[in-house]
């Protein structure tokens, strides 16, 4: 009998809850620097991850938590791309 296959389970960044990684967002600082929202989640460098609903991204937003787990200024283009994401699986 086949064993059932491991859900690998991220913590949110905002909430501190861990989730199933396809029920979150991921956002990476490159080796580069730059800071990008990862689709795949699998791009190189530190990832965080985001918790998919609007609530936890505006509060990353605000409380700038993303900056601290990344060490790094987090573009609003980031912020964007991760609230338009969401939106999208919304419709």
């Amino acid at each position: 009998m086949a064993k059932p296959k491991k859900i690998p389970l991220r913590k949110c960044v905002v909430t501190g809850e861990r989730y199933p990684k396809k029920e979150l967002l991921r956002v990476v600082k490159t080796p580069e620097g730059a800071v990008v929202y990862d689709p795949s989640g699998k791009a190189n460098g530190r990832g965080a991850y985001l918790f998919k609903s609007l609530a936890v991204i505006e509060k990353a937003k605000k409380t700038n938590i993303l900056a601290r787990h990344l060490e790094t200024e987090i573009p609003e283009g980031v912020y964007e791309d991760l609230l338009r994401v969401i939106r999208d699986e919304q419709k």
